[in-house]
C-alpha cells in the first residue's frame, strides 16, 4: 500500500483534479460520527457537473476555488483529513484512473479523425470526372446512338434501293434474252427461207394451170389425221373467240375522244359497267396483259386500265394538284393509251386477230409502266389519306376528351356513342390501308403525342395557401359566408381604401390608391361560366401597380430624406398590415400576432420614443411570409426572406418595401384564387341567373342599349335569308342558325373590332372575339405560305408541313412586321430548310410572303389565295358551330381534318379546333344568359319579314286590278 499523502499533497491533488475534469463532481463527507459518505446538494452539484468545453476564467471573482462551496469542501476536507485519510487516497487512485480512462478515449478518438483525414485525402486525390465531362461523355454516347441509328435507317434505305436496282437489272437482263432469242428465232426463220428458196428451182414462163388443177397435184390423195383436223378446228375456234372480243369491245366505243367528251359522272359509271369490264378483261388477255387464275388480280388490273382513259379524260377530276408525279403519270397512261388503240385495229383476219410481236411488246412495256407510275403515286395518296384519317381520329379522341368532364351524363353518352362510332369506322378504313398492326402503332402514337400537347392543368393545392388549407375543411364544399365575401372583395378593398384614405395622411392616400385584381362580379361570373378553371390573373394591371409602387417607395424615400420619416413608416406599416390581414380570418391566431405587432399605437409610440428598428420589422415580416404564402410560392418567399434580413443603408431598405409588397400583391392573388375555387361551382351553377339579371339591370337603367345586337342580328338573318333563297327558299334558317352565323361573322372577320360592331350581349367577350380575330388572320396567312410553296414545288397541298407551320406560328405571335426584311427571310429560311428549291422559286416565293405579311397587318386581304382561304376558313368553322345535336357536332368533328386537307389548311387542326372549341363554350354560356332578348329580336325579324310580305302581296293585288 502506498504511503498516506501529507495535507498539502492531497490539497494540490483534490484542486489538480477538479481543474483538470469539471465534468465529475466531488464527494463530501458530511457526517464524521458515521463515516458515511452524502451526495452533495444539487447547487453544489451544478457547479461542478459544468460543460467541458466552457472556458473557465481566470478571475477571482468567477473562480471555482474562490467560491463558497469550493471554500467549504476544502475546509471540511481538512478538518476531517486525519479521520478520513484512507477515503482520500481512494478517490486520488479513482480519478487517477478516470484521467487514463479517458487519455485512452482521447487517444481512439484522435486515431479515429486521423483514419478519416486519410479517408477524406484519399477520397480527394481520387481522379474523378466533372460534371461537364459527364454531360460531354452522355452527349458523346447519345450522339453515337444517334449516328448509329441514322446508320441503320440510311443502309436499310440503300439495302432496299439495291434491291431494286437488282430486280430492275435482271429485270433488263431478262428482256434483253428475250428479245436476243425472238431476233435469234426470226434470223433462223430467214435463213430457212432463204435455203428453200434457194432449192427451188424456177418454174418455166409457161401458162398457169388452173387452180384446180394445181391444188389437185399438190396434194393428190391426201387425208388429215384427227391430231390436225383437232388442231385446225382449235386453232379456227381460238381465231373466232378472239374476233368476237375485238368485235364486241370495238363495239363498245370506248375511246380517249368518247372520254373526254363525256362528263366525269357519265364516264364513272359507264367504266363501272359490268359488261364493259368483262370485255376489258377478254381484250386484255388476248394483249398477255393478266395473269392466269388470279381473278381478284385480274379485276384490280382491269380498272387500273380502264383508269388510264380516266386519267386522260378528266385530270383535274382525279389529281388534287398538278404536280411532277401527276404529270409523269399522264404521260405513262397516255403512251399505254395510244400504243393500245393503235394496236387493236390491226387485230383483223389476215392475222387471226393476233397482235404483232412488235406492237404487244409495245403495249406491253407501256402498260407495266403505267401501273409502276400508278402504284407510286397511289401509296403517296394514301399516304396523305391515312394522315388525314389518323388526324381526324385524334381529333375525335381530343373532343371526348374536353366534353366527358363538362357535360351532363346524357350529352356525354350522346357524345361518347357518336365518337365511338366514328372512331369504329376510320379504324377499321386505316386497317385496311396499312394493315392492323400498323395502325394501332400509328394511332397510338398520334394520341399520346396530341394529349402530351394539350395544356395540363395546374393542380390546385400548389397554389393554395397554407393558412387556408388548414382552415378549409376536408371536404372542400363552399359556405354561404365564403361565397359572399368572394362576391364583395372588390366593393370591400375600395372601401377600405377610401376609409384609410379619410383616417390616415398623405402618405396613406398615396399608399392605398391602389387597383384591385378582382374583377367585376359579372365578369368574374362569366369567365367561370366560359371555363370553370379561371383563375385571376394580374397581368392586366401588374404594369401599373408596379410603376406605383415604384413611385410610392421614391417618394418614400424624398419623405425620409426630408425629415418625415416616421409619417412614411407609420403610413407603410399600416398598409402592409392591412394586406397581411386580409390573407386571415378575425380570431385566427397569425391575425391576432399580426394585428398586435403592427398596431399603430405601438408603432407610433415606438417612433417617438427612437425605438422603432426596421430590422425587426424586416425580420418579423420574414418570419410570417412563409406560413402564408402557397407551396408554389417557396422559393421566392425564401429569397425575399433572405434578403430582408441583411443589413443595408436607406435605398435598400426602399428597395426591400418595394420587394417586400410585390410579394405580399402575390400572396393576396393566391388568396383571392384559393377562394374563387372553392366558391366555382356554386357560381357556376348562378351564373345564367345572375348575368341575366344583371344584364336586365343594365338595360332598365340605361348603361345600356340593345341598339348593337339588334343591327348585329339583323345583318346575321339577312345574310342567311339570301343564301337560303339562293339554294333552297324552302328550307329557312332557324334562330340557331342565325345565331351561328352572326356569332362567326363577328370572330372571324380582320381586325379590328369596332365597338358599333360588337353586341351589348357579347361585350364581354371583347378580348376573346379579337384573340380569335388575330388567330384567323395568322391562320390565313400562314397557310397561303404554305399553299404558294407547294404549288411553286408541285407537292401535295393536302400533305401537311406540321413542322414549318408550327415554326411560323410561334414566329407571328409577336405580330407582323412587313417592311422588316429579317422576318421575311426568317420565314423563308423555314421553308427553304426542309424543302430545296431553285433560286428562280426563292425569289418568287420571298415576294409572295412579303406580299402575304403585309396584307395581314393591314388587315386588307386582297390576295386571292388569302381570300379564298380565309372564307374556307369561315364556312369550316359556320359548319361546325351551326351543328344543333351532338350527333351532327361528331360528325362534323370526324370530317373536319379531311375538310381542312382539302380547303388546303392541314397543319391548322388543332388551331381551328381550339377557336372552334372557344365560339362554343362562347355561345353556350351567351344563349343561356340572354335567350330572351334574342327570342325578342327574332319575333320582332318574324314580324318585320310578314309585314314586308304583306306589303308586298297587296301591292302586287292592286298592280292587278289597275
Amino acid at each position: 500500500m502506498d504511503a498516506p499523502l501529507s495535507d498539502s499533497e492531497a490539497e494540490m491533488v483534490i484542486t489538480q483534479t477538479n481543474d483538470d475534469i469539471p465534468e465529475e463532481s466531488d464527494i463530501m463527507l458530511s457526517d464524521t460520527e458515521n463515516g458515511q459518505i452524502y451526495a452533495p446538494p444539487p447547487r453544489i452539484a451544478a457547479r461542478f457537473y459544468r460543460s467541458s468545453n466552457s472556458r473557465r476564467k481566470s478571475s477571482a471573482p468567477s473562480s471555482r476555488r474562490n467560491s463558497i462551496s469550493s471554500t467549504h469542501s476544502h475546509q471540511s476536507n481538512r478538518s476531517f483529513r486525519n479521520v478520513c485519510q484512507s477515503n482520500h487516497v481512494a478517490q486520488h487512485l479513482r480519478r487517477a484512473s478516470i484521467l487514463e480512462t479517458r487519455k485512452a478515449r482521447l487517444a481512439d478518438r484522435a486515431a479515429h479523425a486521423e483514419q478519416v483525414r486519410l479517408r477524406a485525402a484519399l477520397a480527394k486525390a481520387t481522379p474523378r470526372g466533372s460534371n461537364s465531362e459527364e454531360r460531354a461523355l452522355a452527349a458523346q454516347q447519345a450522339r453515337e446512338k444517334h449516328l448509329a441509328q441514322v446508320a441503320a435507317a440510311c443502309a436499310e434505305e440503300v439495302k432496299r434501293a439495291k434491291k431494286v436496282a437488282e430486280d430492275m437489272k435482271e429485270r433488263k437482263a431478262a428482256e434483253e434474252r428475250r428479245y436476243r432469242l425472238e431476233m435469234e428465232e426470226k434470223l433462223a426463220d430467214a435463213e430457212r427461207r432463204r435455203a428453200e428458196y434457194k432449192k427451188s428451182t424456177r418454174r418455166p414462163r409457161t401458162a398457169s394451170l388452173s387452180p384446180t388443177n394445181e391444188s389437185k397435184k399438190a396434194i393428190p390423195g391426201h387425208t388429215l389425221t384427227p391430231e390436225d383436223a383437232a388442231k385446225k378446228i382449235q386453232a379456227l375456234w381460238r381465231s373466232r373467240w378472239r374476233r368476237n372480243v375485238v368485235g364486241a369491245f370495238v363495239e363498245l366505243g370506248l375511246c380517249i375522244d368518247k372520254v373526254h367528251d363525256a362528263t366525269f359522272e357519265d364516264i364513272t359509271s359507264i367504266l363501272a359497267e359490268e359488261k364493259l369490264l368483262s370485255a376489258t378483261s377478254k381484250i386484255m388477255s388476248i394483249f398477255g396483259l393478266l395473269t392466269e387464275g388470279d381473278v381478284a388480280a385480274n379485276g384490280t388490273a382491269v380498272r387500273t386500265f380502264l383508269s388510264a382513259y380516266l386519267i386522260l379524260g378528266h385530270p383535274e377530276h382525279v389529281f388534287s394538284k398538278d404536280g411532277d408525279q401527276e404529270q409523269d403519270l399522264i404521260r405513262k397512261a397516255k403512251d399505254l393509251v395510244i400504243s393500245f388503240e393503235s394496236a387493236l385495229p390491226r387485230l383483223t383476219a389476215y392475222n387471226n386477230y393476233t397482235p404483232a410481236p412488235i406492237r404487244l411488246e409495245t403495249v406491253i412495256l407501256a402498260h407495266g409502266a403505267f401501273i409502276t407510275a400508278f402504284n407510286d403515286w397511289k401509296a403517296r395518296d394514301s399516304s396523305a389519306i391515312i394522315e388525314t384519317m389518323v388526324a381526324t381520329f385524334v381529333n375525335l379522341d381530343a373532343i371526348w376528351q374536353s366534353v366527358k368532364d363538362e357535360t351532363v351524363d346524357e350529352v356525354a353518352n350522346e357524345y361518347r356513342m357518336g365518337i365511338r362510332d366514328n372512331q369504329v369506322i376510320l379504324l377499321s378504313k386505316i386497317r385496311k390501308l396499312v394493315g392492323p398492326e400498323r395502325a394501332s402503332l400509328l394511332i397510338r402514337k398520334a394520341i399520346r403525342e396530341s394529349r402530351r400537347a394539350r395544356p395540363r392543368r395546374r393542380p390546385a393545392g400548389d397554389v393554395r395557401p397554407r393558412l387556408a388549407m388548414e382552415s378549409s375543411s376536408p371536404t372542400g364544399s363552399v359556405t354561404s359566408a365564403e361565397v359572399t365575401g368572394l362576391e364583395a372583395e372588390a366593393a370591400s378593398q375600395l372601401a377600405e381604401s377610401q376609409r384609410t384614405a379619410t383616417t390616415d395622411g398623405f402618405q396613406a392616400r398615396e399608399i392605398t390608391k391602389m387597383f384591385s385584381v378582382m374583377p367585376h362580379n359579372r365578369i368574374l361570373v362569366h369567365e367561370l361560366a366560359i371555363d370553370k378553371d379561371f383563375r385571376l390573373d394580374p397581368s392586366p394591371q401588374a404594369e401599373l401597380r408596379e410603376a406605383m409602387h415604384r413611385d410610392l417607395c421614391d417618394s418614400m424615400l424624398k419623405g425620409f430624406e426630408n425629415g418625415e420619416g416616421n409619417l412614411w413608416t407609420m403610413a407603410m406599416a399600416e398598409n402592409i398590415r392591412e394586406k397581411l390581414l386580409r390573407l386571415l380570418k378575425p380570431g385566427n391566431s397569425m391575425h391576432t400576432l399580426i394585428s398586435e405587432a403592427l398596431d399603430q399605437e405601438h408603432i407610433s409610440t415606438q417612433l417617438n420614443q427612437g425605438l422603432f428598428s426596421y430590422e425587426k420589422f424586416f425580420s418579423f415580416t420574414a418570419s410570417i411570409l412563409p406560413k402564408l404564402c402557397a407551396p408554389v410560392r417557396d422559393a421566392e418567399v425564401k429569397a425575399l426572406a433572405d434578403e430582408l434580413v441583411e443589413e443595408g443603408p436607406l435605398p435598400d431598405m426602399i428597395e426591400k418595401i418595394f420587394k417586400l409588397l410585390h410579394v405580399i400583391d402575390l400572396l393576396s392573388l393566391d388568396y383571392s384564387n384559393f377562394l374563387l375555387m372553392n366558391a366555382a361551382p356554386t357560381l357556376i351553377k348562378e351564373s345564367a341567373g345572375y348575368e341575366a339579371r344583371s344584364f336586365a339591370q343594365d338595360l332598365d337603367s340605361g348603361k345600356t342599349t340593345l341598339q348593337n345586337t339588334r343591327r348585329w342580328w339583323h345583318n346575321a338573318a339577312v345574310n342567311l335569308h339570301t343564301e337560303a333563297d339562293r339554294r333552297d327558299p324552302a328550307n329557312r334558317p332557324t334562330t340557331d342558325k342565325i345565331y351561328a352565323r352572326g356569332l362567326v361573322d363577328l370572330a372571324i372577320a380582320t381586325p379590328p373590332l369596332r365597338d358599333s360592331d360588337l353586341p351589348e350581349t357579347l361585350a364581354l367577350d371583347r378580348v376573346r372575339l379579337l384573340r380569335i380575330r388575330a388567330d384567323a388572320v395568322r391562320i390565313t396567312a400562314i397557310g397561303g405560305i404554305l399553299l404558294t410553296a407547294k404549288n411553286l414545288l408541285k407537292r401535295d397541298v393536302r400533305s401537311p408541313w406540321k413542322a414549318e407551320a408550327a415554326r411560323m406560328w410561334d414566329t407571328l405571335k409577336d405580330g407582323y412586321d412587313a417592311t422588316d426584311a429579317a422576318l421575311s427571310a426568317k420565314m423563308l429560311s423555314m421553308i427553304e430548310s426542309s424543302h430545296a428549291m431553285p433560286p428562280a422559286t426563292r425569289a418568287q416565293l420571298a415576294s409572295t410572303i412579303a406580299r402575304l405579311l403585309t396584307q395581314a397587318q393591314s388587315g386588307k386581304l386582297t390576295d386571292p389565295v388569302m381570300k379564298v382561304l380565309f372564307q374556307r376558313l369561315k364556312t369550316h368553322i359556320f359548319s361546325r358551330i351551326s351543328a344543333s345535336s351532338s350527333g351532327e357536332r361528331v360528325r362534323a368533328a370526324s370530317t373536319a381534318t379531311e375538310g381542312l386537307a382539302t380547303t388546303g389548311l392541314p397543319e391548322f387542326i388543332g388551331q381551328v379546333g381550339e377557336i372552334v372549341e372557344t365560339l362554343g363554350r362562347v355561345a353556350g354560356v351567351d344563349r343561356r344568359a340572354h335567350s330572351v332578348w334574342y327570342e325578342q329580336l327574332s319575333e320582332e325579324m318574324e314580324r318585320l319579314g310578314q309585314e314586308i310580305e304583306g306589303q308586298g302581296q297587296t301591292g302586287g293585288e292592286r298592280s292587278i286590278e289597275a
